[in-house]
């Protein structure tokens, strides 16, 4: 689960949960230029130019040889093993959400996945159908009450995603899938955190969560795109129970989880 971090999300909290359906928006923008395949030069986090993302390669199999090998397979293993052990938790989370924040217990949105792909993101409901008297939603901070909020701070939102990575929708470690809606702002450096399946966790989030900025965020993502290995999956992964543990990143100053993207500051990603 996502290292304690999001805009949707505990790592995850890269969106809030929108009324408006539970795929969230209809009539999802076409991914931008960069999406289904960069120009952009992949650079090393020293600069120097990368010849090719290693987790980004295409082999025989086509999307699904991206990666090192053996990482759908670690994805299986661990996602199944998880699921397994963790079934109880799954269970007294699930009721305690339908009894505190009422139904659905799951929240559904889509996301962009794969070469900005749409799949449907699953997540444990942290936020209650709270509107104002004109009808509109109350802000997060007001809906998302006390027991969202410990969802959120424990990651046990994100559990559900594990389904995701059996389906082959997600990884256990990648960047973590934002808003349909951000695909036209990205810059064709930004847009590359598509080379790879999106993660439950990821390189950002065990380095800040929502803590750091968007463009710090999208380089972090780069970075791990050019360097992806089974050696620094595992270090993610005990990296992202630490700061499960430690609750760190959870929020942006001023913010419930994380401010939404605008598109960057800085030209050209």
């Amino acid at each position: 689960m996502a290292a304690n971090g999001s805009a949707d999300e505990g790592c995850g909290r890269e969106a809030d949960e929108r009324p408006g359906g539970e795929h969230g928006r209809q009539g999802h923008p076409p991914p931008p230029c960069g999406v289904h395949g960069s120009h952009a030069t992949n650079e090393t986090e020293t600069g120097r130019p990368h010849a090719a993302s290693r987790c980004a390669r295409r082999g025989r199999g086509g999307v699904n040889a991206r990666g090192y090998r053996g990482k759908r397979a670690l994805d299986v293993v661990v996602a199944l093993v998880a699921l397994i052990v963790f079934s109880p938790l799954l269970l007294l989370t699930a009721v305690a959400v339908r009894v505190w924040l009422g139904s659905p217990v799951l929240f559904r949105q889509a996301r962009p996945g794969l070469d900005g792909r749409p799949f449907t993101l699953l997540k444990f409901r942290t936020m209650r159908d709270a509107a104002g008297p004109d009808g509109r939603p109350l802000p997060d901070a007001e809906r998302l009450g006390r027991v969202g909020r410990l969802l959120r701070a424990s990651s046990l939102d994100e559990l559900p995603e594990l389904v995701n990575v059996l389906r082959g929708e997600m990884s256990l470690v990648g960047p973590r899938p934002l808003l349909m809606e951000y695909l036209p702002l990205y810059t064709p450096e930004q847009a590359r955190r598509h080379q790879v399946r999106p993660g439950i966790t990821g390189w950002a989030q065990v380095n800040g969560r929502n803590a750091v900025d968007w463009d710090e965020r999208f380089r972090l993502d780069g970075w791990y795109v050019d360097h992806c290995s089974l050696a620094l999956d595992l270090r993610v992964l005990v990296r992202t129970v630490s700061s499960v543990f430690r609750r760190q990143g959870i929020s942006q100053a001023g913010h419930v989880t994380m401010e939404p993207f605008r598109g960057s500051a800085r030209g050209g990603g």
